[in-house]
């Protein structure tokens, strides 16, 4: 009886847990503008990696008028010439941007 009484508790709590932290997740795919602020906030403001950032950026956010994975393009090339020339005034390097890139068409064609 008293381990049926714990179990019932633990699952109570638990369920009381993932109720409180949103047990129903909401994507954040929030517009961006530019490239370049979606970068500064997922970057600067987030703290993730370049890479990180850059995929995020790539592939869960529309860009000015486009949708969501579209900007970066179909192909590693497409996506190193667009997040280059769209990312101003940051300390990114070309490798940087290089692995983002394959690492963004990698998880595109999942």
């Amino acid at each position: 009886m008293h381990f049926i009484r714990t179990a019932l508790l633990a699952a109570s709590i638990t369920g009381l847990a993932i109720a409180a932290c949103g047990g129903s997740s909401k994507a954040d795919n929030d517009p961006f503008a530019t490239f370049q602020a979606c970068f500064d906030e997922h970057h600067s403001t987030e703290s993730f990696t370049v890479q990180q950032a850059i995929v995020i950026c790539c592939t869960s956010h529309p860009i000015g008028s486009a949708d969501m994975n579209v900007v970066c393009g179909s192909d590693a090339a497409s996506c190193v010439s667009y997040v280059g020339s769209n990312l101003t005034g940051s300390d990114v390097t070309s490798a940087e941007i290089s692995a983002a890139c394959t690492d963004y068409v990698n998880q595109r064609g999942m």
